[in-house]
Order: C-alpha cells, then sequence, then structure tokens
C-alpha cells in the first residue's frame, strides 16, 4: 500500500521496528532518506525531531550529506511541539523553493537532470537565504 498508492497516506503511526522498515521503503517515493523527517510524539513531554536517517560516518566531513531531512524535521518540532504552524511553513517553502531551483545534493542528484550539484553548507546556506528573503512580518 506504501509504495504503490503512497498518497493515501499523510502519518503513519506504528512501532519503532516497523517504522524502521517503513521509512526506508518511503525514502525511495522522494529518493532519499535524506529527505525524510521524523518525530517520535508521544502523549506527554516534548516529542524527538530527527531525520529518518542515521549519522552517515562513512561521508561525515565530506560535505556530502543532504541537511533537507533536519530541516524538515525542525518544520515538524515548529508545528507539532511548539505551535508555530506559520513558521513550520517558512521552512517547508523554503525547501520548495529551493529544490525548485535546481539545488541538489549528492543523495538526490540525477545524471542529466539539469540540477546543480552542491554540498550539505551550501544547501543549508540556500534554505537559510530563503528564508532570510522572506516576509517575516506576515507570520
Amino acid at each position: 500500500q506504501l509504495i504503490r498508492w503512497p498518497k493515501q497516506f499523510d502519518t503513519i503511526v506504528c512501532g519503532n521496528i516497523f517504522g524502521d522498515i517503513l521509512s526506508d521503503e518511503a525514502s525511495m517515493l522522494v529518493g532519499s532518506l535524506g529527505m525524510l523527517p521524523s518525530a517520535s510524539i508521544g502523549e506527554s513531554g516534548p516529542g524527538v525531531f530527527e531525520p529518518c536517517h542515521g549519522s552517515a560516518p562513512d561521508i561525515a566531513g565530506e560535505d556530502k550529506a543532504n541537511p533537507l531531512a533536519m530541516i524538515l524535521s525542525a518544520a515538524m518540532m515548529l508545528k507539532y511541539d511548539l505551535d508555530r504552524p506559520a513558521e513550520a511553513q517558512m521552512l517547508e517553502d523554503a525547501v520548495e523553493q529551493v529544490l525548485d531551483q535546481g539545488l541538489r545534493t549528492p543523495d538526490i542528484k540525477q545524471e542529466d537532470d539539469g540540477c546543480k550539484l552542491i554540498g550539505c553548507k551550501e544547501m543549508g546556506q540556500a534554505v537559510a537565504d530563503v528564508v532570510a528573503a522572506m516576509d517575516v512580518l506576515t507570520v
């Protein structure tokens, strides 16, 4: 169901092990684990918001990681834990704009796609620049 008709799902609630399996499968729908935010939210206390992917020690220090899952996880935190939906939307919109500009980290860059290959630092800065240019007075 998740792979064949993913649009029927908005949120999936399941145990940790099954969630790990589903998140790995779902990552292929967007092209990379580097695009998937996640949240562990209980009935009481703050949630934990983090990318679905691990720490990727094999590429540490190489400026290859995709920061978008972390940025989108921060958006989820703003929306679900801090009751700041407008600010969450700003982050989500900024990520969308950067992707629309054709900027890609190695994990989501496809051969001959006409997009520009950039590193983690540049991708994070591109998102920050878009957010900085937004009219925050309307938030």
